[in-house]
C-alpha cells in the first residue's frame, strides 16, 4: 500500500510539531459528531486511505496524522462535520493547541511510504477484540472542529483492520442481490467515550440519497 503524503513541521510554543496529511484528501470521505454517535461515511478508497492513515499512525508514535474532511459539507441538519487526528499517547499534544498549530502548517513537502496493508481478521466480527483490555482504548476529544483520537500502537492496528474490512466487505456487500441494510464496522472507545460508526457508502447510492433527500439507512 502506497501513500502519497505531505509532511509539515511547525511550532506550538516552544515544541515542534510533525503533521503528515494525504496528499489528496478522498472524495468520498465524510466524519460527522451527530451528539449519539461520531459517524463516518467511506467509500472503497477512502476506507483503504483510512486503513493506511491508521496503520502509520501506529508506526508513527511522534508524528500527527491529520485528516482534513469538513470540506465535503454537511449531511443533514444537526450534523456537525468534523477533520480527524490520530495521534500516539506517548506525545502528549493538548487538542487546545491544535487551531494555533494548524494555522501553521505551510504547504509541506511531498513523501511516499510504502506500508503492508492491514488483513482484516477475526476480531473483526466485534466492536473490538476480546483480548482488549479496559484500559487499553481510544480516547477522544473535539477541539476545532476536529476529532482527536489518541491510543496505542495496538489499537490503531486493530483500527486500521477494520476499516480494511469496510474497503473489501463494503463492495461486496453492495453486489450481493439479497443484501439487508448497510455494511459498517464500529471502533471502541469504552465506556467513557462514544464509539466511531464507520459506514461503507458507495458513490453512486450517496448520490442517490442526496437526490431523494433522504440520510443514511
Amino acid at each position: 500500500m502506497k501513500l502519497h503524503l505531505t509532511v509539515h513541521d511547525a511550532r506550538s510554543g516552544r515544541e515542534s510539531f510533525r503533521v503528515v496529511r494525504p496528499a489528496s484528501p478522498p472524495a468520498h470521505a465524510e466524519l460527522f459528531d451527530d451528539s449519539w454517535y461520531l459517524n463516518a461515511y467511506l467509500d472503497r478508497e477512502a476506507a483503504h486511505l483510512m486503513a493506511g492513515l491508521w496503520t502509520l499512525a501506529a508506526s508513527s508514535p511522534r508524528t500527527l496524522i491529520h485528516l482534513p474532511l469538513r470540506t465535503a459539507g454537511g449531511r443533514t441538519p444537526g450534523d456537525r462535520a468534523l477533520d480527524l487526528v490520530l495521534l500516539h499517547h506517548s506525545l502528549q499534544f493538548a487538542p487546545a493547541h491544535w487551531k494555533r498549530l494548524r494555522a501553521r502548517l505551510g504547504p509541506g513537502r511531498p513523501r511516499t511510504v510504502d506500508l503492508r496493508p492491514p488483513e482484516p481478521r477475526e476480531e473483526t466480527d466485534g466492536t473490538h477484540p476480546p483480548y482488549a483490555g479496559d484500559r487499553d482504548r481510544f480516547h477522544q476529544h473535539i477541539h476545532a472542529e476536529t476529532l482527536f483520537l489518541t491510543g496505542s500502537a495496538p489499537l490503531f492496528r486493530r483500527g486500521a483492520a477494520l476499516l480494511r474490512d469496510v474497503a473489501l466487505g463494503g463492495p461486496a456487500h453492495r453486489r450481493t442481490p439479497a443484501r439487508h441494510g448497510h455494511y459498517c464496522r464500529e471502533i471502541d472507545c469504552g465506556i467513557h467515550f462514544r464509539g466511531l460508526h464507520v459506514e461503507y457508502l458507495d458513490p453512486a447510492d450517496d448520490q442517490d440519497r442526496y437526490r431523494t433527500g433522504n440520510g443514511p439507512g
